[in-house]
């Protein structure tokens, strides 16, 4: 049975939007506030302006605001794993965020987030004829957060802000394994007086923080005439996953419950960003983020000899990225007053050995003369494995995102 099941968990490997991370807490979402960000290669955390909108990893921006905005985003991500000459594709749709930011003058700016920062998402049947077993392996998972903020701009020292955030955590997840009979290295006249009840594992959990209601995030942001640039702190935290392991045989017999949890260490995390604007319309910002994982992580599977944790290294994201800012006269030609985007990025995955690739291309279109738009990002990158466990994964992903803007608030002129 353990060798059926070795099997059918590095196929399984292949069925998720990213198939790494399933046992521990899943895909880390990239920390990006909106689809023009991901246009530019998740970078321009510390540019400003009408149409920038919320920054998870940057709160103290939004003091710059002088309108309100709100944007939705979606997602479709399609990925390839592929390993010895074998692949399998896959998609998934979701809407990883959404963002609001609402400025108050000179008493500053408030803003809230809903974001998803880890999702695991997982389902295949495995058949085998020959062998006269069958396996069902199915993920689901998602740890989202609440995050609301403030920032404002010093009153002596307008060009800079200070800004700070806090993450209110709440998600599940679960896992459900199911293995038919196992008749291998039995002759077919005596298959009949195998046991031929299926064996079920089910876990379910609760996502939350240890001993406190949220984590915190505090920024400082300078904005100069031409280079703006910011610096953020984001603290430790240790997630609780309190979990049910359940076993059934044909879903008829059930094992007495049992309950356990896992905790999480995440590492604070550092980082910095810079932007700079060249004949008022164009763009170049990098950004940096980086956390210092120093703990293994503890599996959610407890069951069938899987591997007991997920090792880790250091996670860190270094981004590059370019904006041409479309024309605000609303009579200026179409392709003019439209914003193009384009940028490029390299990660360390919080798993060891993983690694990431990728770039992207985006546009911005105005809708309306109130600044509404719709925004557009391609992607496509590599994950690179160098590890027994896991496969290399190509990926392209679309993103869709409406903002807003309004001047709710504001006196009108």
């Amino acid at each position: 049975m353990r060798k059926i099941f070795c099997s059918l968990f590095v196929l399984g490997s292949m069925v998720q939007a990213s198939m790494i991370g399933l046992d521990a807490i899943g895909q880390e979402q990239f920390v990006g506030g909106n689809v023009a960000m991901a246009g530019r290669g998740f970078a321009g955390n510390a540019k400003t302006g009408e149409a920038e909108g919320y920054s998870i990893l940057n709160p103290a921006r939004n003091a710059f605001d002088v309108k309100t905005v709100f944007n939705l985003n979606f997602l479709l991500d399609m990925t390839t794993a592929e390993r010895g000459g074998v692949s399998y594709s896959t998609n998934d749709i979701s809407m990883p965020s959404f963002n609001f930011s609402f400025p108050m003058g000179s008493f500053g700016a408030v803003g809230l987030s809903l974001w998803q920062s880890y999702a695991s998402t997982f389902k295949e049947n495995i058949e085998d004829e020959k062998k006269q077993f069958d396996a069902e392996l199915e993920y689901q998972g998602s740890i989202y957060e609440v995050v609301p903020s403030y920032s404002v701009r010093l009153p002596f020292f307008r060009q800079v802000s200070i800004g700070g955030s806090a993450h209110f955590l709440m998600g599940s997840n679960s896992r459900r394994l199911t293995l038919g009979p196992d008749t291998e290295g039995i002759s077919d006249e005596d298959s009949w007086a195998t046991n031929t009840a299926d064996v079920s594992d089910y876990v379910d959990g609760t996502w939350e923080i240890k001993n406190h209601p949220a984590y915190y995030t505090a920024a400082i942001q300078y904005r100069g005439r031409q280079t703006s640039y910011f610096f953020s702190f984001t603290t430790p935290h240790t997630l609780l996953n309190e979990l049910n392991y359940n076993l059934r045989f044909s879903e008829v017999d059930t094992l007495v419950p049992t309950g356990d949890s896992r905790e999480i260490k995440v590492p604070a995390m550092l980082a910095t960003g810079i932007n700079f604007k060249m004949a008022k319309r164009h763009n170049i910002m990098a950004d940096l983020s980086w956390k210092a994982w120093d703990e293994n992580i503890e599996n959610i599977g407890h069951s069938w000899n899987l591997p007991k944790v997920t090792e880790t290294q250091s996670d860190f994201l270094a981004s590059i990225g370019y904006e041409r800012t479309g024309s605000s006269l609303f009579y200026d030609p179409y392709l003019d007053r439209m914003t193009y985007r384009a940028g490029a990025w390299f990660k360390n995955w919080y798993i060891k050995d993983v690694y990431e690739v990728g770039g992207s291309v985006g546009a911005g279109f105005p809708l309306g003369r109130k600044g509404t738009t719709i925004d557009l990002a391609l992607q496509g990158g590599r994950r690179f494995a160098d590890d027994s466990h896991n496969w290399d994964e190509m990926f392209v992903a679309v993103r869709l995102g409406l903002m807003g803007i309004g001047q709710w608030g504001n006196t009108q002129r």
